[in-house]
């Protein structure tokens, strides 16, 4: 959705807001339907084929693109669930080979990784009133990420870890920039604006054909049925506050991963290597 106009607007409104909105818009637009067939029948028996074939043809038109907005909606839901795994998996690579550089960059990135986590976690799952605050953290964060890794540059060359270590580090980065990017990321206005035209068509014309109370009854069922299925492509378009967010489970899993395996947790075959240096000498 975009940021300003009537897209923007609708960008701002809760789910709730937006089902009521989208119910009471084409309930009210089937009523004045309703109220131009009254003023422009005409006397006599007349053939309701025409009009059937109307119907049937508007809503098959909107079935088809409420298919594809929802379609559209639930590959970028997916597409920002997968990259949470894919983020949590190359963080936690790179916590693992850090463990094979000299001090003080093992210590430094072992401390750093960690808080990086926990601050995409935050990221993830806060709100929008901390966003700022959250995205600068988590820039410093990188900039402190990267600069420790040129400081272990030689460190790394000396163990013959540089090409591992670069591309470990460098993927971090790059699914951080992809996951701002999918957050970003929401349905095409012109779509928006053409699927909310094809509500009011339909809702016009169901408005304008159907006569019996029975029928009309079943519209307003339909337009509540509609106004929920549009909630739910919004919920999905949207990163964080819906009903329906891509899970963090990844990331909080690597975040007691990292707790639970400090650097010293991975020195316990080192030990015995130490001691046998010191009887050595």
């Amino acid at each position: 959705m975009t940021n300003g106009g009537f897209t923007g607007w609708l960008a701002g409104l809760s789910d709730a807001a937006l089902v009521a909105f989208v119910f009471v818009m084409m309930a009210g637009v089937a009523i004045a339907g309703q109220a131009i067939r009254y003023l422009t029948k005409a006397g006599g028996e007349k053939d309701h084929s025409q009009e059937g074939y109307l119907l049937g043809s508007t809503l098959g038109f909107l079935a088809l693109l409420m298919a594809f907005s929802f379609g559209m909606s639930l590959n970028r839901y997916e597409e920002r669930r997968h990259l949470v795994i894919q983020e949590a998996n190359a963080i936690g690579t790179a916590y693992l080979r850090a463990q094979l550089l000299d001090e003080p960059f093992r210590a430094r990135l072992s401390s750093l990784l960690p808080q990086y986590v926990d601050n995409r976690i935050a990221l993830g799952t806060g709100a929008h009133s901390g966003l700022a605050g959250q995205l600068q953290l988590n820039d410093r964060l990188l900039t402190d990420i990267w600069g420790t890794v040129t400081a272990a540059r030689d460190s790394a060359a000396a163990h013959g870890i540089s090409t591992p270590i670069l591309m470990s580090y460098n993927e971090v980065i790059d699914l951080d920039t992809e996951r701002k990017v999918a957050r970003q990321l929401r349905l095409p206005a012109a779509l928006l604006l053409l699927l909310f035209g094809f509500l009011i068509i339909t809702s016009a014309v169901l408005g304008y054909v159907l006569e019996e109370r029975r029928a009309k009854i079943g519209a307003f069922v339909l337009f509540f049925l509609l106004s929920l299925y549009v909630g739910m492509i919004a919920d999905l378009s949207r990163p964080v506050g819906g009903f329906v967010e891509e899970s963090q489970e990844p990331m909080v899993m690597l975040q007691g991963a990292l707790r639970a395996q400090p650097p010293a947790a991975f020195d316990t075959f080192n030990a015995p290597r130490e001691a046998e240096a010191r009887d050595g000498r």
